[in-house]
Order: structure tokens, then C-alpha cells, then sequence
């Protein structure tokens, strides 16, 4: 090794001497000033080949090959640009043994000697090489200058000889010596030499005040124009300036920057340390020596009397930004954390303050780091200076950078959240993570798991447990204490304002709904079997039933869990409502005892009530109603009903007006309890109540109508009586009971086709739908809008909905008409068993024992004691009157029906529309108008 260094040193001496002796022809190695010369130039020699000089730019081939084509290209010599780049991608595949590994430095090789060429040819012979003038600049050793070039300094230099370049290496080089000599004869450059190993920036700032001033009075660098050019170019390049030599720490480099270091020192008072120092402690809340914090103007200010460049009491302030932010998060945690157990801070409010605070651990961390940095002192710029371990104010902006940001969205996160509270401030923050940058999503992501950590487990808790932990109201689903039997409709709702965003409004629903059915089933079923039902639905969503087993990157679990909780809990609760206390038997005892479906027990419960029903309301005993209620269940086919539902059928009394009869205030009442209280609640059974009450005074009309047939019917009233009577009595006796015949037929054809409508098309069609949607329920409240639907329908269809009230008030009115009916029929009829039984000369008492009597209607003891010609005149103005208040009726009751078919036609029910058919399908009621009919 030893050896091939002295061989490398010997070889670079007979370089030196051979560039010498070509140089100069005088040169002689005996003579002591050219031995001087000589070791002058073998030192500067060794000194560039020990160098560390390197180009300026990156060792990028493609980059050098891409310049010189440019070059060429800009030069106007594209077919030589072209040849150029073939030449190089061959230059560039060549691989392997023999061929050059560092291709980079041929090309810059290239690329200089070209530059070197079209500097001679731009007739700047005196200039200085621009390759070698960037490697100067950037570290390199000093730059030789051209031959011809003189240069006149403090000491003088003597004559240049040719341009140290590639060239002139072929030819020999000129006078090395005394180039070195004259380069070195610049003064205060020795004195630099000299002073290497003494690090006082003092003693060296003069040598570099002096240098600059020696290059500054460079003169004489030639007697034409070209020399001129030259000296403005060094005065340009140099001016308070110095020549690098090499890139190493203790370069001249060095000392520069501590002159600059020095210099900047008269323009601030106080140092970038102590900044950094202020701005870390800023950072923590706390006031630094000079920066401090103003409670009026709320930002951290400078002190008035602290000088410092513009840029930079713009950067501390900046960088201050961040000790202002921490104080709004730090004072929100404070302030939460205070009020504790607050009821508008609640659990969600919790586990934000705790997420804050655990980001604010992370930023500690940083901030303790950075003070370690900051304890280093900040050296001057240089070649090492980016890969020290230290804290300056442009590192620190760079590494707040990404606390800045989470700092940023915290502040305004606790801004925005200040009068929220769960699932609305879950929900806030959520519509903050819809960010488009990564790192915002990301660490609001982080934030909502720990933030809905909290409303997750209520979520839980409810759909798995029933259970409605809230004590602080965060919740979206709001409880109400209430009755059992309002426990489904009236106990749980949703809180629209507390459902976060990223729950959608069905699943909230769905939510709702599993929670409400497990309470129902423990509250109003008493079922324990539901918990078991949970677990199954926990394990078929693969999720735990223990705490902790939801979270917000969980969403798709939470919907799976909900899902699986729900279809299996609201399928428990209907096989519970269906089979233990058996709904669907329960609604058929309705349609069958409340909707009059029971034809037998209807006919005889009115016969056995009609005659307690025709007193006053006030006179009628409840207690005797019910006995003839149990007696008309015992005497149908109603005994063989189930036992439990005919415990609960009731008699119920409506309140009642003076004047009222028992017809008006009758009723029939179910008792639907707990849990079937839920479907038939006090609206439902009111609602039934209406349709009873409307369904009763049409069976009573009809009821009513059958008597009247019964009593006009022939086999009551025989013929041979009419062949006594005289001609004139007799046809007006005939003539007055077709006129009755003929209104009562007008009368049940319209009641026996309007209960024949409310029979078939409107209970047993509604009743049809309605057992196929409870076949196809899914959950109690499709059972509920089954009934709702079912019950609507027939409010609607039987002339009851409010659009229907001039209709219903119309119908009713036909229905006292035909109860007045009865009275003129029976009172007609009554006159007729008189006359029947005094022309036949019948015993009177044995007649009336014989005959019912109606003391209102009849007048028995009319005609005693009255002769054959008193009888006659008598009969004749009896039947005359009746035969005129029986058209007086046929023609109030025909202009009602009218009225009724009139406004029938434009109701806008479709099943009305075949009422209106059965009712007129003869057209005769079709050709009278509206306007024409008469109320």
C-alpha cells in the first residue's frame, strides 16, 4: 500500500516537472527560485487531486445528456443534436467489462470543453472557464485564468500564461509557477492559508475585508475592451466575496457565515435560540420571555421594544398560532371537566374531552422531543448544517406543520360543539370527517371511535338488553313513563335533533322498534324467553353481547346486529301476541258481538231489550241490560264461544240527554286488556263504539220494519170484514193500506239493500284484507297498521269519515223517518182491528184480549157506544186521516232519499259507487237532479 503511494506521488512530481518544462523554455530545476516554483505547483497539484470538489449539480446522466442536446438544439445544430442522441443511446446500453461505469463525468467532461470553446470563440479570451467558476462557487478550488490575462493587485501579478484547459494539456502547460505565484500574490489569500488552523473569526475577518478590497482594485487585465469586459466580470463575481477551496469544516466557507452570523447580529435583538425557546413555551400555554399572550387582543404579541426583521416576527407569529389554538382546546377540556357530571356535557361529552386529551398527550410528546432538540445550539449554514440534531424557526415550522393541523380542526371542533351534546355532537363531528384529505379523515376517524364509543354501547345495550342507560338524554331514543297499555305507542320515541348523521333514519327506526318489543314483551307479556332470542341474534351477527362489541368503524356490524335482533325478537312477539293470548280470536268476538256478525244472537238480544230499550234513558237498570245480555248469549249459539271472551263482553250505558230513550244510549263494550290493549285502545274501541251505535239503529230499522210486515201481513187482517163495511169506507180503506204497503216497501228495499252493503261489501271484504295482512305481519306495527287499516276502512265505507257527515246526517234522517213510520202503521192498523171487530159485532173485550194494544197510537174506546151511521162517518175520517199523513210521510221520505241518492253519487269511495247501483239500478232515482231535490 505504502508502495503504491510513493509510486502515485513520484508519478505526479514528473507530471509537474514535464507540465513546467513544456511550459517554459527558462525553466531550470538548479536554479532555487524555479525550485521554489516547482514545489509550489506540485503542492497545488496534490491539492486538487486530494480535493473533494465536485460540480454544483446532480450526477444525473440522462439529465447531462438531455442539457447537451438542448445546448445544440438552441445553438441551431438539430442534425448534430440528432447524432448527438444516437451516439449517447449507445454510449448508455453498453454494459459489462470495458465500458465506462461512471458515464456521467465523460458527458460533464463533454459539456465543459464546449463551454471552454464557445467562450474563446464569443471573444472573451480573458474569461474564466464557467464549469470551473460553479465549482468555485459551490466549494471547488480556485479558478485558473486564461493565458494572456494580466492582473495587477496590491503586490502585483505578472503575466498569465495560457488557459489552463483540456487543450493546453496536450501542448504542455505555460509558466505554472508563475500563474501559482501570481494567484497567491493577491494578498490577504496567504494570510488565509496561514490561518487555517486558527478558528478567530476576529483575526480572519480582516483577511477577508482585505481580500475583497484587493479584488476590487484588480486593474489591467488588458488594454482593449476584452480586458475591461474581464474586470467588470471579476468585480461582478467576487465582490466582497471569497475563493473556496474545498468542501471541508474548516474551510474559509466557514468563516464567511460566521461573518454573516455576525453581521445579522446588529439587526436583532434577541436570538433565533430564545425565539425557539418562546415559541415552544407558547406552544404550551405559557408566556415566553417575549412573546406573551394578550388577553384583549387574544393572539400573542411581541414586545414593542424587541428589534427584529420583518420575516421573522411574521414567522414566530405564525408559529404562535399554535399556542393559541392549544389554549382553546385546553380551556374547553378545563371547562367540561368542571362542570362535571353536568347534564348538557353527559357521557359522549366525556369521551370527547377524553379523546382531546389524548391527543394533546401526543402533542406533549412532540413538544418534549423538541425541547430536547432545542437544548442544541443552532450552527451556522453549511454543507453539514441540514443533518444536525438542532431546532431552528424554519425546522419548527416544518414540524408543526401536521400539529397544526390536528390542532386547527380540534379548536374548531370545540368551537362548533360547545352547545351540542351525544348522538348531535356524534353526529357534528362525523359531518367533519367528510374530508377530502387523508389526514383530516384519518384523525377525525380516530376521534369518532372514542367519541361514539359511548352512544354505541347504548345502541347495544338497547336492541340486545331493552335497556335504556340515558340519564344525561343522549340518547336518540326518548322513554316517558306510562300505562302498560300506552307502553308500545306512547313509552319510546325517536329524538330527531340526538340521531347522529351517519345513522339513517330507517335503522333508527328499526332500532326503536327492537327496543320497544323487548320491553313489551317483559312489561305487558311477562315474558322472559326474549333474552334467549338475543343471544341467538348476537351470535347470528357474529357480534358479542358483553360491552364494547360496537364501534364507529363497526357500522356494518351495528346493522347486521340490529337486522338479526329485530327479526328475530318481533318474530318472538307476534308467535307471544298470536298464540298466548290470541289476538286473531279476539278480533274475530268483535266482528262476531261489536260489529253484529252474529246473526242469532243480534235478532234475539233485540228482541229481548226492545221493550226495556223503549223507556226513558234514566229509568233503565245496567245491572238488568246485562242479565238479558247473558240471556241472549245463552239462548244463540254464543255459548260455545271460548269462555274468556264472553267474560269479556259488557253492556255499556253512553251518557244520555233528557229525553233520550234506551235505544239511544245502549251499547256494547270489549274488554281488551293488557297486551291486546295495545291494538284496541280507547281511540280503537271508541271507534268500534261509533260503528256499533250505526250498525244497532240499522238492525233496530230493520227490526222495526219486519214488526210493521208482520202486523200489514193478510192472515191479520181478513177480507170478509171489508163486505159489511160500506162501498165507500171499503175502498178507501183498501186504497189507504196500499199506500202503507207501498212506503213500507219503498223502506226495506232501501234497508235491506244498505244492510246488505254494510254486511258484505264493507265487514266481510274489510275482514278478508285484514286477515291476510295480520298472515303477512312482520312485526307488532305492521299488526297495528293492519288493524288501523282494517278498522279505516270501515269508518270510511259505512258512511262515518268526516268527509262523509251531510251523508251520515241524511241516513239518519231516513231512519226516524221509518221510525215514525211504525207509529202511523201501527196506529192505522189499530183503527182497522176496531172497525174490523164493531162491524163484525164482536165481543170488544174479547177482541182486545185478543189483539195487542198500543195505548199511544190506538184509541179503544173511539167508537163504543156509537150507532151504525155514527160508525161509518167516523171510519171514513179516521182513514181519511191517515191516508193524508201517510202521503204527507211518503212525500217528506222520498224527498230525503232523494236527497241521499243525490249526494251518494258524488262521493268519491268506489265502493259507494255500488251502494248507488243496488240502490237505483232501476235509474228511476238517476233522473232527478240535484238542484231539484228539496231537504
Amino acid at each position: 500500500m505504502e508502495g503504491d503511494e510513493s509510486r502515485f506521488v513520484d508519478l505526479v512530481k514528473e507530471l509537474v516537472h514535464r507540465f513546467l518544462c513544456s511550459s517554459s523554455s527558462h525553466f531550470n530545476s538548479q536554479n532555487p527560485s524555479a525550485s521554489q516554483e516547482y514545489n509550489q505547483a506540485l503542492k497545488f497539484a496534490l491539492r486538487i487531486l486530494s480535493s473533494r470538489m465536485s460540480p454544483s449539480i446532480s450526477s444525473d446522466d440522462f439529465a447531462m445528456a438531455e442539457s447537451i442536446k438542448r445546448r445544440l438544439a438552441a445553438a441551431g445544430k438539430s442534425s448534430e443534436a440528432l447524432t448527438f442522441a444516437d451516439l449517447y443511446s449507445k454510449f448508455s446500453l453498453k454494459t459489462g467489462p470495458g465500458s465506462v461505469s461512471n458515464k456521467w463525468a465523460v458527458l460533464y467532461l463533454l459539456k465543459t470543453i464546449s463551454e471552454d470553446r464557445d467562450a474563446k470563440k464569443s471573444k472573451l479570451p480573458n474569461g474564466i472557464s464557467n464549469a470551473f467558476l460553479d465549482s468555485a462557487f459551490t466549494g471547488g478550488l480556485p479558478t485558473l485564468f486564461e493565458r494572456g490575462e494580466t492582473s495587477v493587485g496590491a503586490r502585483g501579478i505578472k503575466t498569465l500564461s495560457n488557459s489552463f484547459t483540456v487543450s493546453a494539456i496536450s501542448n504542455g502547460v505555460d509558466d505554472l509557477e508563475s500563474s501559482l505565484g501570481n494567484v497567491r500574490g493577491v494578498r490577504g489569500l496567504n494570510n488565509l492559508e496561514m490561518n487555517r488552523g486558527n478558528r478567530d473569526l476576529t483575526d480572519s475577518s480582516d483577511n477577508f475585508v482585505y481580500l475583497s478590497d484587493s479584488m476590487k482594485n484588480l486593474t489591467g487585465l488588458g488594454k482593449s475592451s476584452k480586458d475591461s469586459k474581464m474586470k467588470e466580470l471579476m468585480e461582478k463575481q467576487y465582490s466582497g466575496g471569497v475563493l473556496m477551496v474545498a468542501k471541508d469544516p474548516e474551510n474559509i466557507r466557514d468563516m464567511a457565515y460566521k461573518e454573516f452570523a455576525e453581521m445579522t447580529k446588529d439587526e436583532n435583538d434577541v436570538s433565533e435560540v430564545v425565539l425557539v425557546r418562546d415559541i415552544l413555551y407558547t406552544s404550551q400555554g405559557i408566556d415566553g420571555k417575549y412573546v406573551k399572550f394578550d388577553e384583549k387582543a387574544d393572539a400573542y404579541v411581541f414586545s414593542e421594544r424587541v428589534n427584529m426583521p420583518r420575516a421573522t416576527r411574521i414567522m414566530v407569529l405564525k408559529l404562535c398560532e399554535l399556542g393559541w389554538l392549544f389554549r382553546k382546546v385546553k380551556g374547553y377540556i378545563t371547562e367540561r371537566i368542571e362542570r362535571l357530571p353536568a347534564e348538557d356535557v353527559g357521557t359522549v361529552g366525556q369521551a370527547f374531552c377524553a379523546a382531546l386529551q389524548d391527543e394533546l398527550s401526543e402533542y406533549f410528546k412532540l413538544l418534549a422531543v423538541l425541547e430536547a432538540q432545542a437544548m442544541h445550539p443552532i450552527p451556522l449554514v453549511s454543507e453539514n448544517a441540514s443533518s444536525g440534531n438542532y431546532l431552528s424557526l424554519r425546522r419548527l415550522s416544518v414540524l408543526f406543520s401536521e400539529p397544526m393541523v390536528k390542532m386547527q380542526l380540534m379548536a374548531l371542533l370545540v368551537e362548533n360543539l360547545k352547545v351540542l351534546k351525544g348522538g348531535a355532537m356524534a353526529g357534528a363531528i362525523h359531518m367533519h370527517a367528510r374530508h377530502g384529505d387523508p389526514l383530516v379523515n384519518d384523525f377525525m376517524k380516530k376521534l369518532l371511535r372514542r367519541v361514539c364509543s359511548p352512544l354505541f354501547e347504548m345502541v347495544r345495550a338497547w336492541v340486545l338488553e331493552g335497556e335504556l342507560d340515558d340519564i344525561f338524554s343522549e340518547f336518540f331514543v326518548l322513554s316517558q313513563p306510562v300505562k302498560a297499555e300506552s307502553l308500545w305507542n306512547d313509552g319510546y320515541r325517536l329524538h330527531g335533533a340526538m340521531l347522529p348523521s351517519f345513522i339513517p333514519q330507517a335503522l333508527a327506526q328499526r332500532i326503536l322498534r327492537t327496543g320497544k318489543s323487548i320491553n313489551f314483551l317483559r312489561v305487558c307479556c311477562e315474558d322472559r324467553c326474549w333474552a334467549d332470542v338475543a343471544t341467538e341474534a348476537a351470535a347470528a351477527a357474529g357480534t358479542s353481547t358483553q360491552r364494547g362489541g360496537l364501534g364507529y368503524v363497526n357500522t356494518d356490524a351495528l346493522e347486521t346486529l340490529v337486522a338479526e335482533a329485530a327479526k328475530r325478537i318481533d318474530k318472538h312477539l307476534l308467535d307471544v301476541i298470536y298464540k298466548k293470548y290470541k289476538f286473531r280470536e279476539h278480533c274475530l268476538a268483535i266482528k262476531r258481538y261489536l260489529l253484529l256478525g252474529q246473526g242469532d244472537f243480534v235478532q234475539y238480544l233485540m228482541d229481548v231489550v226492545g221493550s226495556e230499550l223503549s223507556e226513558a234513558a234514566n229509568s233503565i237498570s245496567s245491572f238488568k241490560l246485562a242479565g238479558l245480555l247473558e240471556s241472549a248469549i245463552r239462548s244463540s249459539n254464543a255459548q260455545y264461544d271460548d269462555p274468556d271472551v264472553l267474560d269479556r263482553l259488557r253492556v255499556k250505558m253512553m251518557p244520555h240527554n233528557p229525553g233520550d230513550t234506551g235505544w239511544d244510549v245502549f251499547s256494547l263494550e270489549y274488554d281488551a286488556r293488557v297486551p291486546l290493549n295495545t291494538v284496541f285502545t280507547e281511540s280503537v274501541m271508541s271507534r268500534y263504539l261509533r260503528i256499533f251505535n250505526f250498525l244497532w239503529k240499522l238492525r233496530r230499522v230493520e227490526h222495526v220494519l219486519i214488526g210493521v210486515w208482520k202486523t200489514m201481513k193478510p192472515s191479520c187482517v181478513t177480507t170478509r170484514a171489508y163486505i159489511k163495511l160500506p162501498d165507500a169506507i171499503r175502498v178507501q180503506l183498501i186504497l189507504t193500506s196500499r199506500k202503507c204497503q207501498v212506503l213500507w216497501g219503498e223502506m226495506n228495499h232501501f234497508v235491506s239493500n244498505l244492510q246488505y252493503y254494510i254486511m258484505f261489501e264493507v265487514l266481510e271484504v274489510s275482514w278478508s284484507n285484514f286477515s291476510k295482512e295480520v298472515e303477512i305481519a312482520e312485526d307488532l306495527d305492521d299488526l297495528l297498521t293492519a288493524h288501523e287499516k282494517y278498522l279505516h276502512s270501515i269508518v270510511e265505507k259505512s258512511l262515518l269519515g268526516d268527509q262523509s257527515q251531510n251523508l251520515k246526517q241524511v241516513l239518519f234522517n231516513l231512519f226516524d223517518l221509518i221510525l215514525r213510520f211504525r207509529s202511523h202503521a201501527d196506529r192505522l192498523y189499530e183503527g182497522i182491528y176496531e172497525l174490523q171487530s164493531r162491524t163484525t159485532h164482536a165481543s170488544l173485550d174479547k177482541a182486545r184480549s185478543h189483539r195487542p194494544s198500543n195505548k199511544k197510537l190506538s184509541e179503544p174506546n173511539l167508537w163504543l157506544g156509537e150507532g151504525r151511521k155514527d160508525l161509518t162517518k167516523r171510519a171514513g175520517e179516521f182513514l181519511r186521516s191517515m191516508g193524508q199523513d201517510i202521503d204527507d210521510m211518503a212525500k217528506e221520505y222520498s224527498s230525503v232519499f232523494k236527497g241521499f241518492i243525490s249526494q251518494l253519487s258524488i262521493q268519491q269511495h268506489i265502493d259507494l259507487k255500488f251502494l248507488m247501483f243496488r240502490l237505483d239500478f232501476t235509474e228511476f232515482y238517476s233522473q232527478f237532479r240535484p238542484r231539484d231535490i228539496m231537504f
